[in-house]
């Protein structure tokens, strides 16, 4: 990380204790490992041994999962982001999509997508229209984009109140959707169609 990625990060992170023994490593390379094996999507056992032990590494991770504090710091991030390209703090839109990624049996719980012939899991994210990460949920490659989509948007309403409005693609049409977010809210989806006359890859707006 460069000087000034640490100094917005920085601030996020635990405070030392002042009970018990001093930290051996340092924060800021303990995040350095974390990016490292992120980046190249390497497990554990791969760390290199020039950061810290990998056993350090992960309890740091896992830490953090569990007490939400990777969810601040996107949140966080976010705001920044968007500020920094002169936008409100907090969108008011977001794009989501879906991706199933094979997995092996080992992996954890998963399933079988039959419309991207896909046994595994899959990735539902929303973003906002700028493409920065508003939140994701990991769930079995099974569960249909108009299903899985309530359970990322249920999970983003008190961090985001201000944002109601989705784009989305055809696998999100229907009644079913907009029903089960009536629990959540009022929420308006835009359905973005790619043109039957289109051929080859196409942009489509805020897809």
């Amino acid at each position: 990380m460069t000087d000034a990625e640490w100094a917005v990060l920085e601030p996020l992170l635990p405070p030392p204790s002042h009970v018990g023994r001093p930290r051996k490593w340092s924060l800021r390379r303990i995040v350095e490992a974390i990016l490292y094996l992120l980046r190249g999507g390497l497990p554990w056992r791969m760390l290199p041994p020039c950061f810290p032990p990998v056993s350090t590494v992960r309890h740091w991770f896992y830490l953090w999962r569990d007490n939400g504090l990777w969810l601040t710091i996107n949140h966080t991030l976010l705001m920044v982001a968007r500020e920094a390209h002169g936008r409100e703090a907090s969108p008011s839109a977001g794009v989501i999509d879906s991706q199933s990624v094979k997995t092996t049996e080992s992996g954890g719980p998963r399933g079988y997508d039959a419309g991207k012939k896909t046994k595994g899991r899959k990735r539902h994210i929303l973003t906002d229209t700028e493409g920065n990460l508003v939140h994701a949920v990991i769930h079995t490659a099974d569960i249909q984009d108009r299903d899985g989509a309530p359970l990322v948007l249920a999970e983003i309403v008190g961090r985001f109140p201000w944002l109601r409005h989705v784009f989305a693609d055809g696998g999100y049409a229907g009644n079913k959707l907009k029903d089960a977010l009536r629990r959540f809210g009022k929420w308006t989806i835009a359905i973005v169609k790619r043109s039957d006359a289109a051929k080859g890859f196409e942009v489509l707006p805020r897809r």
